[in-house]
């Protein structure tokens, strides 16, 4: 058999590409087991695929094979001599035979010595019939069954293809076609890096845990042998752990792994070299938004954490996976406002730091760091913003930093509590004297009024006080009133900004006063007007 290239096909490749049999499985036919089957010689080697089976009697088969066929004979032709009957043996494990058949009778009324000696030595299984069976009954049940798996498969095969097309074609995320892909596989779907770091997985959210919790034992099994282009996992191909290369122009990024496919293992490596395929074009027409699959990965393990919606407990396995230190770590919650999460991770490797980076809602970044116990979180901290707002070289660059947590149920709250803080200073940072490193008790008021802004009584709050200046020509004296407040109530100050004279600013002054009811010359009175224009500010930001 050939390609259309011209180049041969070897035996592992054509198994990989067309649904077959095994010999285990013949055997197992109920035609078959009228002739009363025992194997005699090879019964390590009864998963080998047979393509097609072949009736012959003639002493040099061999040569009219091409692999995979499993030979229905006689013997006739080699009764008598032992030479024929050990070259016979050998035609065809040269010949990639899958198996040979030798129906007892004339030629043979027992099992021939010599040929189940050198069956053994071949790894050729050897099965021969105690009982008279027609050949052409196990030849027509055979073919016709691979007809149909191949049919089948053909189908299969179209039937993903044409549906994870369509999905790149609609300009769907990757891990829109992994579901698709898992649907069909009916399993756990796994795609990793050349490190076996896990990017992105789908399938039943109980047995993907269940698979991501072992994920270190069985990244070592797997590929600690077989490099080949499919492979194991956990377990042997036979068992459903089936992988497949991404990878083009002579470059490999990753892997997908089909963990525990339950259909046959041929159907399973189609599924997997159709999914590698679309996962291929789709990284190469950009499907990925801008985000490498890495950062896609962090993207989406941090935003779950920051969410909530998903136990924290339950995500660990993922974390692992990823290739987050989660075991005897400190961790520290860090948001960056503005922060381009590829430059991040670029400095955190220069800084030798381990940690996951990726950009949040909102345009901050979220950067977790894992640290070891005996390593001194605030100073690295420190190192990390002072170096960053140094690549920058703007001083308002500042990194937004809860507390370290040396429990891993504590990091979900640690990074809301960082992008609350990242939150209260995104707007001022460049205007105020912050350090490198903002935490909670450095934003004062503006940070409580962020934390309470979405609280109903403090939005009616924020518009009893200002409602005289929330609509019409009140958004202009709004203005200088966030201006003076903001000056600490300095009108030579506030009248230079405005680019107005004193008299005029006390005109404007006299005038939102009139309009809110109040006195901005008392203490109480602008404190009270103060923070419902911190609140109402934070609620149209």
């Amino acid at each position: 058999m050939t390609a259309t290239s011209g180049r041969p096909l070897t035996s592992f490749e054509a198994d990989a590409t067309e649904p077959a049999l095994t010999v285990r499985q013949v055997l197992g036919l109920e035609r078959v087991l009228a002739g009363e089957p025992e194997v005699v010689a090879g019964a390590g080697h009864l998963d080998r695929p047979v393509r097609w089976v072949h009736v012959a009697e003639a002493a040099d088969v061999g040569v009219m094979l091409t692999g995979g066929e499993m030979v229905l004979t006689t013997g006739v032709l080699l009764a008598g001599d032992e030479d024929k009957q050990a070259e016979y043996i050998r035609s065809l494990h040269r010949a990639e035979a899958a198996a040979v058949v030798l129906g007892l009778g004339r030629a043979f009324p027992t099992p021939p010595e010599v040929m189940r000696r050198a069956a053994e030595r071949c790894g050729l299984p050897l099965v021969v019939l105690h009982r008279p069976f027609p050949f052409a009954e196990l030849t027509e049940e055979v073919q016709s069954r691979l007809v149909r798996r191949k049919f089948a498969a053909v189908s299969l095969s179209e039937s993903v293809r044409t549906a994870l097309t369509a999905l790149i074609t609609a300009g769907a995320p990757l891990q829109a076609l992994l579901d698709e892909i898992a649907q069909h596989s009916a399993c756990p779907v796994v795609v990793t890096n050349l490190a076996h770091r896990v990017l992105a997985t789908a399938g039943e959210r109980s047995a993907v845990d269940d698979v991501l919790r072992d994920w270190e034992r069985i990244a070592r099994q797997a590929w600690g042998h077989h490099p080949g282009r499919s492979g194991t996992g956990g377990g042997s191909e036979g068992d459903g752990w089936i992988r497949a290369e991404l990878g083009g122009r002579g470059e490999r990024w990753g892997r997908i792994v089909l963990c525990g496919h339950r259909g046959d293992t041929a159907t399973g490596r189609l599924l997997a070299d159709r999914a590698a395929e679309a996962l291929v074009l789709h990284r190469m027409l950009g499907g990925n938004a801008g985000c490498t699959w890495e950062e896609q990965s962090a993207q989406g393990l941090l935003t779950d954490l920051v969410s909530g919606v998903v136990a924290a407990r339950q995500l660990l396995p993922r974390a692992r996976a990823a290739g987050l230190p989660v075991n005897r770590r400190t961790f520290v919650p860090l948001v960056v406002p503005g922060g381009d999460p590829a430059e991040l991770d670029r400095l955190l490797r220069l800084l030798g730091l381990t940690g996951l980076a990726a950009e949040l809602a909102e345009g901050a970044t979220a950067v977790l760091l894992s640290l070891a116990r005996d390593q001194d979180a605030d100073a690295l901290t420190a190192h990390f913003a002072a170096r960053l707002r140094a690549e920058s070289g703007a001083h308002g660059t500042v990194v937004a930093a809860a507390d370290a947590r040396t429990a891993w149920d504590e990091v979900p709250a640690g990074l809301r509590e960082a992008r609350h803080v990242a939150e209260a200073v995104a707007d001022s940072a460049a205007a105020l004297d912050l350090p490198a490193v903002v935490r909670l008790k450095d934003v004062h008021l503006r940070g409580l009024i962020r934390l309470l802004r979405d609280d109903p009584h403090v939005q009616s709050f924020a518009e009893r006080e200002l409602d005289g200046l929330l609509c019409g020509a009140g958004q202009d004296l709004l203005d200088v009133l966030r201006t003076y407040l903001a000056t600490g109530r300095n009108k030579s100050r506030t009248a230079q900004l405005h680019h107005v004279s004193r008299p005029a600013l006390y005109r404007r002054l006299e005038a939102i006063q009139n309009r809110l009811g109040v006195d901005l010359d008392d203490f109480e009175q602008a404190a009270s007007v103060h923070i419902a224009l911190l609140v109402h500010d934070a609620q149209h930001q």
